[in-house]
């Protein structure tokens, strides 16, 4: 098993890494720039915002094309899709190779051409197919089938993120809702293999390099408004984004429907480059204080009609990074006011407590939301309290409401 899930990381972390090439390469062409290099110092932030109005709109336009066609194409001539959850359930369905290789180069060109959805279901739903390959290719038994098809969509997460501590806890919390030995063995074995793997091609960097943020009595109490607020808005965030998502449009509707959304999502790029993609360079800007009030207002309420409109349109794509920055932009609101009439804190800071809060609610992952907001900036130690004292108020505000609910 231990053999199997070296190799589940090794296939993960090739998937992941190409797919993340090919997710640079659209990039640059589609916004022209860093032409000469497929791996830059120049973020792709820095690409659109250069590029002009009309490109951006251009590109968008291009990019609804793409997801109304390729998506009811597929669904009309390709077997159904299997997703990971389905994949690692009691049935243990084998996910179609081609249609799951498709549909994950239709979220990674969707998302480089500037679709606001997220780009992480692709590499998790690669380092799954491959890990059922190679257990039919040695005759794994079911219960380490099981195992090791989590352990490579958690490979594909570490792989693409850099984040293998976040994605070991990922399949435990998340995939197979239990902790055993073989499986922090194999989740251990599978997701580092996949993270170094995936270094070779594009180097052990941090996803979102912040400043040295230290911690103080301030952070910590606002950390105790930020993360209920922000963890309540997670919580009607995932309920709305699953209902717009059951509704999406299909057939011909969906053709026109993704057309318009993303031609919207492109109108208000020509006035905010900030909004183009996954949500990156949002949270980047949000992680290093780059962001005012009279900003983030408009940024976040943006982020959300261009998630709704292209979830119901029918396009496919991750809500990781998307659930991120929103978060990120909610806790600056938060913390602009707390900076009109208390002491200053630094909005970093707080940005990187609202966004493990949201995506703790919003992916219903807390532990998961902790490590992830830690990976992805390489926060000091100073913020590790407040993060947690965070995501704590907020999977308290998510247990309140769901026992609400059930009434």
């Amino acid at each position: 098993m231990g053999a199997l899930a070296i190799l589940t990381g090794i296939a993960a972390g090739i998937g992941g890494l190409s797919l993340a090439l090919i997710l640079h390469w659209i990039q640059h062409l589609a916004y022209g720039y860093s032409l000469q290099a497929v791996i830059s110092p120049e973020s792709f932030l820095q690409g659109v915002s250069n590029a002009s109005p009309f490109r951006r709109l251009t590109m968008l336009g291009l990019c609804g094309l793409v997801a109304g066609v390729g998506w009811p194409v597929l669904a009309r001539y390709g077997r159904p899709l299997v997703s990971v959850t389905a994949a690692v359930g009691k049935a243990l369905r084998p996910m179609p190779v081609g249609e799951t290789l498709v549909h994950g180069l239709l979220q990674i060109v969707t998302v480089a051409l500037g679709s606001p959805l997220g780009r992480e279901v692709a590499p998790r739903e690669y380092g799954a197919l491959f890990a059922q390959r190679v257990c039919a290719l040695f005759g794994a038994p079911a219960d380490e089938l099981r195992i090791l098809v989590a352990c490579g969509s958690g490979a594909g997460l570490a792989a693409v993120y850099n984040v293998p501590l976040a994605a070991i806890i990922f399949v435990m919390e998340v995939l197979l809702r239990r902790v055993e030995l073989k499986i922090v063995v194999a989740a251990l074995l599978s997701c580092f293999v996949a993270a170094y793997v995936s270094r070779l091609g594009l180097g052990n960097e941090v996803q979102y390099p912040i400043p040295y943020f230290t911690s103080n009595g301030c952070l910590l109490l606002i950390s105790l408004i930020v993360g209920p607020l922000v963890g309540g808005a997670g919580v009607f965030f995932r309920r709305w984004t699953s209902g717009c998502s059951a509704r999406a449009a299909t057939g011909l509707r969906q053709v026109a429907g993704s057309l318009i959304a993303f031609v919207i999502v492109g109108a208000l790029s020509m006035i905010f480059p900030q909004l183009l993609g996954n949500g990156k360079g949002l949270a980047e800007l949000a992680f290093t204080d780059n962001l005012t009030l009279g900003l983030a207002v408009p940024l976040v309420l943006a982020k959300l009609l261009s998630v709704t409109i292209v979830l119901r349109a029918g396009a496919r794509g991750g809500l990781l990074t998307p659930g991120l920055s929103i978060g990120a932009l909610l806790a600056i609101m938060i913390g602009a006011f707390w900076n009109q009439w208390l002491p200053n804190i630094d909005l970093g800071a707080v940005a990187l407590v609202g966004a493990a809060a949201f995506l703790s609610c919003s992916m219903a992952m807390p532990l998961t939301a902790m490590l992830i907001a830690i990976e992805f900036t390489a926060a000091p130690a100073t913020l590790y309290v407040p993060i947690a004292i965070g995501v704590l108020g907020a999977s308290a505000v998510q247990y309140a409401i769901g026992r609400y609910a059930s009434r």
